[in-house]
């Protein structure tokens, strides 16, 4: 599925001037990135979304306690009476990583699945907010400066909202990493670094299948959106437009990234530039 030209311009615009916000709005992000990979959303689309997040927060008990209560309260909530949850088929499916699909059919990614949890128990008032483990997803209830004290829970949406103990956190991080989960992981997840890691996802389910690199490109076009990105995205991206065929804007993309990286890595550059000069002699 591939977004009309001029609603991807106006949305992109719009991608772009809410990620520079002061407050970026997370949900919002997450529907205009939708709107790239599925022409059927619209306004009314968006707007149904945002509703149905609103509705969803109003389902959450006021204030039900601390930390573990909020969590428990939206785990019976969101995993139990509305079914939110992922399993592993739910990683091949691109509709995994769109919000408005993920709402629809309460499946997704275990970032997606967060990014359900935080928006809806933030409506509802809840200390909540994105953590963002070594290739495992969670949310966090309470302060994320109390490791291993009741005043931080841990919640994993893809598993329905099942509450985490030290134990399990460390071995989650374990699982995907190898590695010893250190407090500084369990901070508070900013809004666009949460935008960036799901775009790192599309890119990575794109990477897999030759027939969606249009996917790929978009993913790539956003991610260089966002205020802050690595700049070697610039060198994905002018590389992936040289494997599409577009061998001139792709030159000009490898040459641009190459005067990035000129004062620091001065043989990447020159390795780049003769990338360049090799793309458009393929226009001959």
């Amino acid at each position: 599925m591939r977004a009309q030209p001029a609603k991807s311009s106006e949305w992109r615009r719009r991608f772009a001037d809410e990620a520079r916000s002061e407050r970026p709005d997370l949900s919002l992000l997450c529907l205009l990135l939708s709107g790239e990979a599925d022409p059927e959303l619209d306004e009314a689309g968006i707007d149904a979304a945002q509703i149905e997040l609103d509705k969803l927060a109003g389902q959450l008990p006021f204030r039900p306690g601390g930390p573990r209560e909020w969590a428990a309260a939206a785990a019976e909530l969101l995993g139990g009476q509305h079914g939110f949850h992922g399993s592993p088929p739910d990683y091949q499916r691109l509709e995994s990583s769109l919000l408005h699909q993920v709402l629809r059919r309460r499946r997704g990614l275990p970032i997606l699945l967060s990014v359900v949890w935080i928006e809806v128990a933030r409506r509802a008032g809840a200390p909540v907010y994105g953590v963002a483990l070594p290739g495992h997803f969670v949310v966090g209830f309470g302060s994320p400066d109390a490791y291993g004290k009741p005043e931080q829970v841990l919640a994993d949406p893809f598993n329905g909202g099942r509450l985490l103990s030290t134990e399990d956190a460390e071995q989650l991080v374990a699982q995907a990493s190898g590695g010893r989960l250190n407090p500084s992981l369990l901070s508070a997840a900013d809004p666009l670094n949460i935008m960036l890691r799901i775009l790192n996802n599309i890119r990575a389910w794109a990477a897999a299948r030759s027939e969606r690199s249009h996917v790929a490109l978009w993913a790539l076009e956003l991610s260089l959106l966002l205020p802050s990105h690595p700049a070697r995205l610039r060198y994905e991206r002018a590389h992936l437009l040289v494997e599409r065929g577009d061998f001139l804007a792709g030159a000009r993309g490898l040459d641009e990234y190459a005067e990035v990286v000129a004062s620091i890595e001065p043989t990447t550059a020159e390795r780049v530039r003769l990338e360049a000069r090799a793309a458009r002699a393929k226009l001959n």
